[in-house]
């Protein structure tokens, strides 16, 4: 695996000002909160600004996405070779607000296996989960799509299942990591995340639209296991 465990996740979506310098300025933020805590950060920005931010950082970057395509035809897609080769440790498959089918899903994974890119994986229950844990991801995100851009974390709201769900992996692939995310927004969020056997956690929109996110994400480093 590429990326480092534990680690908090900061998804840039396309919110605004999470782009190009501003991409990079944040991205060095993180690095500096890491060089000063026992934190590490996975950062995971707009596709076309990978390059930017692992040529001028050593911070790990997962792309937002990729294509099941082979090089050549393909006009607007995203090759995998492509994010590999611009610095990208792992692609984030199957999220919420982009979708994969069940054979694009095992393609990925595959490939990424191939390239050397870590496969992190949405799933939004158990029993997804142990279906996606047999094509052996290096990690999953567990989310549900109703907690995602909310203030409801599910580390608050239903404790119970995160604890399930890593059960059920520790069962199934307990090679795999678990990434415990959706409404995650605080960093009493974040230690309940680790407390109930997250590997990882992390959000995206209550730390890229925050005015001011440093002292979050330096409370949510405090609180790193």
């Amino acid at each position: 695996m590429n990326l480092p465990y534990p680690h908090f996740q900061v998804n840039f979506k396309v919110y605004p000002d999470t782009s190009g310098e501003d991409a990079l300025a944040f991205a060095r933020m993180l690095e500096t909160i890491e060089a000063e805590t026992d934190a590490r950060f996975v950062l995971t920005p707009q596709l076309p600004d990978i390059r930017l931010i692992t040529e001028h950082t050593d911070l790990a970057v997962t792309a937002p996405a990729m294509d099941a395509v082979e090089p050549g035809r393909g006009m607007g897609k995203i090759l995998p070779e492509t994010v590999a080769d611009a610095g990208a440790d792992g692609v984030v498959i199957n999220h919420a607000e982009n979708r994969d089918t069940l054979s694009d899903l095992v393609w990925k994974i595959e490939r990424c296996r191939d390239l050397d890119l870590d496969s992190v994986v949405c799933v939004d229950s158990i029993e997804m989960g142990r279906a996606v844990a047999e094509f052996d991801p290096d990690s999953m995100i567990y989310e549900m799509p109703e907690d995602i851009s909310s203030d409801r974390a599910i580390t608050q709201t239903h404790p119970d299942r995160v604890r399930d769900f890593m059960s059920m992996v520790e069962a199934e692939n307990p090679r795999t990591r678990v990434l415990v995310g959706g409404g995650i927004s605080t960093a009493e969020d974040v230690r309940l995340a680790f407390e109930q056997g997250g590997h990882a956690t992390g959000a995206a929109s209550s730390v890229s639209l925050a005015s001011d996110p440093e002292p979050l994400l330096r409370d949510i480093a405090a609180s790193f296991p």
